[in-house]
């Protein structure tokens, strides 16, 4: 292990005496006199200066006074005691024209509720601190924000220590920085942050309960076709033209603002979509005024830079009590009454309609729940018989479906086949029908077996052609049933089959051939190209009520249209022509159906014979004819 410095003793070195024998020299030398020591004496030896008095501390009222933060000390009554001069320069007001001054005042403590409750809590000892920004004005005219702290003092002074801090450049970078964040930096007008934070602020009850009309209104718009202009034109004309509407848009306010106690906000919520939010509004009259002036502007054609830009806009507009509305609640009746403006026609104004938003709502309430439904088993089927005109029995049933909703009652096909078809779940419903009808007429036919057994007609849709294998589906329910092939009929309204090529053309035929008959519904409302009914695989037409409707009834005074009889029988005598049977549709009166039995129509459907009814009902009407029962 190296070895140390010697200890300090041993560095300054050992008094070095010499040593006398008394037996030598009998007397004792004397001791050397200061100076003649050969090393230098020990510390202690060494006469000590006089000690320097103890530095005092500097008293509270030098600090305080020279402190470069602005303080002052306040009483139990908010009176200022005293303040140091940084306190003054802070706010501008000499050092001495503080003392006795509310501070309350001079910091402006007392305009907020919240705050001024809670300094008269410090000030009576309550409370432990306090700190709030408030924002002060200078005698020269500025404002500036500062940050207060009052703190207590010990209870014998029985005050109040007030420290300021100017924070006027912090926060003008905070207000910076929020309106960057809360505003479109190619419009540069608020952003949807903004917009919701202003809308959320109205609709509190503080805010429409105390003064104003305590109503809403909101003009929500789209651009038609800016798409196009990205695609096209590229995203930096796209940008120069929402900044060139944005300027429009907030002209229209400024002039609708003119005569009203605010000016609408308007705000960029995305892509394309702007909203004027009208605060106070006094009625659905003042909404459609600022809606028409923004249609207005934006006719005008824009110039943005060499290119000369059209553009339209489609505005939903929605105006309200704002009691008892949600931000959320205004938007979605916006967007609604938005999409209602574009499917009406685009480039124009809409007004929320609360009956077509509840229909909208029980669509798509309907939409939602059909796929599940079939799951459950809500749907059910109803016959309605297809009746030979010359002997009056029944030769068949049309099936139609029936929903079983739990919420809204049981539904008629025109309330749902369209979602089904919009959705596709028309092909596992389409599949249901098809199995239970064919199941039933089979349980029909072995009931009766002596008897000449009924067919059944089922309605296809054409996404069940094309979405499905519609022959393998009908195939394999007739080998599932033991139900024979002309015993069905497949029915497909007039628009569906007449444009049939490809794989629906493919399908018919083939089920044409397996030998299940096809019928056309509603024939005659569409545009029919007779010549090429002569090559589709159809067996039977079925003409559209409207034809019957215009024959004469009983007991009423109206007269029958030659010209709708003369139509009705050319259009049998064709089908005869090419080997098809005729279905009248609509029958609801015996004069209606004398008339169409002697003009050679085959069968007849309609109320004067049966409405839709359950499957032991038809079986029961069946029954009857045997017994020869009318």
């Amino acid at each position: 292990m190296s070895e140390g410095p010697a200890p300090a003793a041993d560095l300054v070195g050992p008094v070095v005496t010499e040593s006398h024998d008394s037996t030598s020299s009998g007397t004792p030398e004397p001791p050397p006199l200061l100076g003649e020591y050969p090393h230098p004496p020990p510390e202690d030896a060494l006469p000590q200066p006089p000690l320097a008095p103890s530095p005092q501390p500097p008293s509270f009222g030098a600090v305080f006074a020279a402190a470069p933060h602005a303080m002052a000390v306040v009483d139990r009554e908010g009176l200022v005691v005293t303040a140091n001069d940084s306190l003054g320069e802070l706010l501008g007001i000499g050092t001495d024209g503080l003392a006795g001054k509310v501070a309350a005042d001079l910091l402006d403590l007392s305009s907020d509720a919240r705050t001024w409750h809670a300094y008269r809590e410090v000030l009576r000892g309550r409370q432990a601190r306090l700190r709030c920004a408030r924002r002060v004005k200078h005698p020269d005219g500025h404002s500036l924000w500062v940050q207060v702290t009052v703190t207590p003092l010990p209870e014998a002074e029985r005050a109040v220590l007030l420290s300021v801090a100017d924070i006027s450049a912090r926060r003008e970078l905070q207000s910076r920085l929020r309106h960057l964040q809360m505003h479109d930096p190619v419009t540069r007008l608020p952003n949807r942050t903004l917009f919701f934070e202003r809308l959320s602020a109205a609709l509190e009850a503080e805010s429409y309960e105390e003064s104003g009309t305590g109503r809403i209104g909101l003009c929500y718009l789209d651009l038609d076709g800016f798409k196009a202009v990205n695609d096209t034109l590229g995203h930096r004309v796209g940008d120069r033209l929402l900044a060139a509407v944005a300027e429009r848009l907030t002209h229209c306010a400024d002039e609708a603002g003119h005569t009203r106690p605010s000016t609408p906000l308007v705000a960029r919520l995305g892509g394309d979509e702007f909203a004027l939010l009208v605060e106070d509004s006094t009625g659905t009259d003042q909404l459609a005024e600022l809606a028409e002036s923004v249609l207005k502007a934006l006719q005008a054609p824009f110039d943005l830079a060499g290119q000369r830009l059209s553009v339209s806009a489609s505005i939903g507009v929605v105006e309200r009590h704002a009691a008892g509305t949600t931000a959320t609640g205004l938007m979605q009746a916006a967007d609604t009454t938005l999409y209602w403006a574009k499917a009406d026609g685009k480039a124009r104004w809409t007004l929320f309609d609360p009956e077509r938003n509840a229909h909208r709502m029980t669509r798509q309430a309907l939409s939602s729940g059909l796929r599940p439904a079939i799951e459950r088993g809500e749907f059910a089927l109803e016959y309605q018989p297809l009746v030979g005109m010359e002997d009056g029995r029944v030769r068949g049933v049309e099936a139609l479906v029936r929903w079983h909703h739990p919420q809204f009652g049981t539904l008629t096909p025109n309330r749902f086949i369209g979602l089904a078809e919009e959705d596709g779940s028309i092909v596992q419903l389409g599949r249901w029908v098809l199995k239970t009808a064919c199941r039933q007429a089979r349980r029909w036919q072995l009931e009766r077996p002596d008897e000449p057994p009924i067919f059944v007609s089922v309605n296809v849709a054409v996404r069940q052609v094309w979405d499905s294998d519609l022959v393998a589906d009908v195939a394999g329910t007739l080998a599932e049933t033991g139900l024979a092939p002309h015993l069905l009929q497949l029915e497909l309204t007039e628009s569906a089959v007449m444009g049939s090529a490809g794989r629906p053309l493919q399908a018919l035929q083939a089920l044409s051939d397996m030998g299940v008959r096809i019928a056309i519904d509603d024939f005659g409302t569409g545009y029919s190209n007779l010549a090429y009914l002569s090559r589709l695989p159809v067996s039977v037409l079925k003409l559209d009520g409207s034809f019957v409707r215009g024959f004469q009834y009983e007991g009423t005074d109206a007269h029958p249209n030659p010209a709708d009889e003369v139509v009705v029988e050319a259009m049998i005598r064709l089908a005869h022509r090419l080997g098809l049977t005729v279905t009248a549709e609509c029958v609801e009166t015996s004069a209606q159906a004398s008339r169409l039995r002697r003009i050679g129509c085959d069968t007849g459907q309609g109320w004067l014979y049966s409405r839709p009814v359950p499957p032991d009902r038809i079986s029961e009407l069946v029954e009857a004819e045997a017994c020869g029962h009318p």
